[in-house]
């Protein structure tokens, strides 16, 4: 029997299967998770649930041409910008892609990780605009290709490539900013993509 795509699974949940449910729940909760936890700390796991609720209920609309990932995170992005204005209470609308987290959601993190240079580059994540840092993290820890970017973004798959490198010069000069001990900011610089892959095998809480 073959092993159904998510896209089936999605199908079947919304027909009412909750076993087909359960399954897809699994297979992308870490991932689903990560994307939350550096951003909105300890109401990551009720973020989780409120995203795969929406698919379920059908509010985001997927396309079967459509990869699922893109989809799927497409429908979290939605779901932490309705959290980051629920939590603003001025009269000014707030253009939530250009903030970052730190704006949006001013104190330290409570993510901490095993090496100091993970650290800095968790902060620095947070201190860079929140489309920059979705960008990156979706590059560095879901592993998305520049298909998967593009379809995300809704661009073409060359101008999603820019948006990572302008994206990574962000992350450099935050790193600069949120960190005064020079060895440290370029052992961090030197090594990004191993301490952002470290980074991602140290979240992987169970469903």
């Amino acid at each position: 029997m073959s092993t159904p795509r998510d896209s089936e699974l999605l199908e079947a949940w919304r027909a009412g299967d909750r076993a087909a449910g359960n399954v897809l729940f699994g297979r992308h909760f870490a991932a689903i998770y990560r994307f939350f936890r550096n951003k909105t700390g300890d109401e990551a796991e009720d973020l989780v649930q409120r995203t795969f609720m929406a698919c379920a209920a059908g509010r985001e609309r997927f396309h079967a041409d459509a990869p699922f990932r893109a989809y799927l995170f497409s429908a979290a992005r939605n779901v932490l910008r309705e959290h980051f204005r629920g939590r603003h209470r001025g009269r000014e609308p707030l253009d939530i892609d250009a903030l970052s987290v730190a704006d949006l959601a001013p104190g330290p993190s409570t993510w901490l990780a095993a090496r100091a240079e993970e650290n800095v580059l968790l902060r620095a994540l947070r201190k860079i605009p929140l489309a920059s840092q979705i960008v990156l993290e979706l590059y560095y820890w879901e592993r998305f290709t520049g298909v998967e970017l593009g379809r995300f973004l809704q661009v073409s798959e060359e101008t999603a490539r820019g948006r990572i490198r302008a994206a990574k010069r962000q992350l450099e000069q935050a790193i600069r900013e949120v960190e005064t001990d020079p060895v440290l900011v370029s052992t961090t610089l030197s090594h990004i993509d191993a301490w952002a892959e470290a980074l991602r095998e140290q979240v992987v809480p169970s469903p």
